[in-house]
């Protein structure tokens, strides 16, 4: 593998770190109780799952450089929605929760200023 791809790779995974950190803080501010993060099961993962009063709300980022080319809301696609709804059946079967729960992404904008821009969207549907 070139060194410049393991760069890019490097970058983008500093990028999406940087942005769940950015995500959690915000949803903190917000009263959510962060749960776990960058959580995993086999091939499963989510990266946020908070309490939002009696919810249980799992929480997809997506991080981008900028927002010139695709919208970030735009990368939750069919296909991720149906990994995500397995993901999130799979974590509460695991620790047998029972209870109200809801999908929601955060999409998170390095800006040229270096304020973040955040955009929460609340009870996305998993279908």
């Amino acid at each position: 593998m070139p060194s410049n791809h393991i760069d890019e790779m490097a970058t983008h995974n500093e990028l999406g770190k940087w942005g769940e950190e950015v995500a959690a803080a915000y949803l903190a501010d917000k009263g959510y109780v962060i749960l776990h993060r960058d959580w995993k099961s086999g091939h499963r993962d989510l990266d946020i799952v908070a309490r939002d009063g009696c919810q249980i709300v799992f929480v997809e980022v997506k991080t981008r450089r900028n927002d010139y080319f695709v919208e970030p809301m735009e990368a939750v696609d069919y296909r991720k929605l149906m990994n995500l709804r397995r993901s999130i059946n799979h974590y509460l079967k695991y620790y047998r929760i029972n209870e109200e729960a809801r999908l929601d992404i955060v999409s998170v904008v390095r800006t040229m200023e270096g304020e973040p821009q955040i955009e929460h969207i609340i009870d996305v549907p998993l279908n």
